[in-house]
């Protein structure tokens, strides 16, 4: 089922008198593809929560328009939209068993849709079967891990067979491994229902490592759709390069002088395709490759080996933070005797943005001979 969101825009009133209103989503316009699995991503209070609960019903938009297929359900009510929810706190009933949870919306539906015992009983075993907990059925809340009353809740919002899954930050309140297991599992589940889905998290590796498609939202307003790996690669704003990846971009003051880009007093890269201006360079982590000989000149201030690879940390004159993260290969040699680290930079890594407008500066980048 595709979803299209049509300039949808929530506003809230002020709590005080005189408080001016809230934008919590600001003419957003998307296009949710049938049968992918869509990442919401971004920082608490960007609107991603507002926009999903919008989709399902839970809240009326200000303005604009959602259409599931060719239905404007905007007007609809949560349970006539035929979507599925789950939400960060599993919302079960601690009184019920794991099947009288998974039962419980079929048990509420009425008129033609209503379902024989039977018919509910088997759409139950099924769902569970799906997220691998039919052994636990006469078990209750409190007598199960958070990773299976997660499952629990998923075959609960699957169970009714949703036009639409729509998951609300799931994984919050689980541990790292358990977090892992269970977006693998996530992601298993939508591959093979093919249900189109949405998936709400402020965590850009959850994001990246599921979805075919991530939103990138700030303030309410979308800063850049695409694939993952297109949208970590090619950001169109500082913005969206210092939200994705980990560790996270390290940031520098620069300047585009005569086609070199100067960081320092170095000259680390050629430019073409840019004029002579000051700039924000970016550098993934990866970017660096350790270089006696390297244009880029920084003082070392220690290495950690993680076993695959190494961090090399350093500082920089010119770096806005304190301090700077390299992840180079563990065989990379590195002194560690010596104050001094010099590098070369991969131009695919690096990325420029205007001083002003923090937007990417279209420009290439190659390596100084």
């Amino acid at each position: 089922m595709k979803v299209e969101l049509h300039n949808l825009t929530k506003k809230f009133a002020g709590g005080a008198r005189g408080k001016d209103t809230v934008t919590a989503v600001d003419n957003l316009s998307l296009e949710i593809p049938d049968g992918k699995l869509v990442g919401l991503l971004g920082p608490s209070g960007c609107g991603k929560s507002t926009t999903l609960f919008m989709i399902c019903g839970l809240q009326k938009p200000t303005a604009g328009k959602i259409f599931f297929g060719e239905d404007d359900v905007t007007g609809l009510p949560p349970e006539a939209r035929g979507v599925g929810v789950v939400f960060q706190n599993y919302a079960l009933y601690p009184h019920l068993t794991v099947r009288q949870n998974i039962l419980f919306p079929l048990q509420n539906l009425k008129g033609k849709d209503k379902l024989s015992k039977s018919e509910m009983l088997r759409r139950a075993e099924e769902a569970a079967r799906l997220v691998q907990i039919d052994g636990l059925m006469d078990r209750r809340p409190n007598e199960l891990s958070g990773g299976q009353q997660q499952r629990v809740a998923i075959a609960r919002a699957m169970v009714k067979m949703p036009r639409v899954l729509l998951l609300d930050e799931p994984l919050s309140n689980l541990d790292a491994r358990l977090r892992l297991q269970t977006r693998e599992e996530i992601r298993r589940i939508q591959r093979r229902t093919g249900i189109t889905t949405v998936f709400v998290t402020h965590d850009q590796e959850e994001a990246m490592s599921i979805s075919d498609i991530i939103v990138v939202m700030k303030e309410g307003v979308v800063q850049q759709t695409g694939k993952p790996q297109d949208v970590y690669d090619n950001p169109v704003n500082l913005f969206v390069a210092k939200f994705l990846g980990t560790p996270p971009i390290n940031v520098f003051e620069g300047r585009i002088s005569s086609g070199k880009l100067v960081m320092g007093e170095d000259a680390v890269l050629n430019v073409s395709g840019a004029q002579d201006c000051d700039v924000i360079v970016g550098i993934r982590p990866e970017g660096f490759i350790p270089d006696e000989n390297g244009a880029l000149r920084c003082t070392l201030t220690g290495v950690e080996v993680m076993g695959r690879d190494k961090s090399v940390i350093f500082t920089s004159p010119c770096s806005k933070a304190p301090s700077i993260r390299a992840v180079v290969n563990a065989e990379s040699v590195v002194d560690t005797s010596s104050h001094e680290v010099r590098f070369t930079l991969r131009p695919v890594k690096v990325l420029l943005f205007d001083k002003i407008t923090e937007k990417r500066l279209e420009c290439e980048l190659s390596q100084v001979k």
